[in-house]
């Protein structure tokens, strides 16, 4: 018991290992992947505490309070909602016992300690995460300039005048089109499955 107590005040119990694919089962995290809507796990790290699965659709964080604690908080992280920002790696030094791996995802900041053994697959995991972020500021830029072009012919079809129609028939028409036109568009700057980008980098 000191010993577990002895691990929890240096931080030791918080250094996580990567799960193999054959023992996702064995897992928490496992029980709250929506299997049923093709819900794929890519990657998974557990730590004493806690659980980080990374799945095509989402981070699915099993958050505990300690390592001497059963009890867990659920956090599910949509990628469609949540933008993957500052991403950072921090290799393992010669006396260093863990590499570290930090991102924010939506508005949580998070910072992951792993064995060191598992520093290549964390190397490919940080691939994956790069490249996501990469993919949704492209994707931000495109959907502002989209937006900024509509608001530009928007403008543009309100100072031409109403022509035959009346204001009330002309407001309706803008305004449908404008709501069929963002619908539309949207769609292609907005990218829910990221299961191309894992596949490429990690080797399960």
């Amino acid at each position: 018991m000191l010993k577990k107590f002895a691990s929890d005040a240096l931080g030791l119990s918080d250094i996580g290992k990567v799960i193999d694919p054959l023992d996702y089962d064995k897992t928490e995290a496992d029980d709250y992947v929506l299997h049923e809507k093709g819900e794929r796990i890519y990657f998974l790290i557990k730590t004493k505490a806690d659980e980080y699965c990374f799945t095509n659709l989402a981070l699915i964080h099993v958050d505990g309070d300690s390592a001497v604690s059963k009890k867990r908080t659920l956090k599910r992280y949509d990628y469609k909602y949540n933008r993957i920002r500052h991403v950072s790696l921090e290799t393992a030094g010669t006396i260093d016992l863990d590499v570290e791996i930090k991102f924010t995802i939506g508005e949580t900041a998070l910072s992951i300690d792993i064995n060191k053994n598992y520093e290549d697959k964390i190397r490919d995991l940080y691939k994956s995460l790069i490249t996501i972020e990469k993919t949704m500021r492209e994707n931000d830029k495109y959907r502002n300039y989209m937006l900024e072009s509509l608001d530009y012919a928007t403008r543009t079809l309100s100072s031409s005048g109403h022509g035959h129609t009346s204001p009330a028939d002309s407001f309706r028409a803008i305004t449908e089109f404008t709501n069929q036109w963002l619908k539309e568009h949207s769609n292609a700057y907005t990218k829910e499955d990221f299961s191309d980008v894992f596949e490429l980098f990690l080797k399960n």
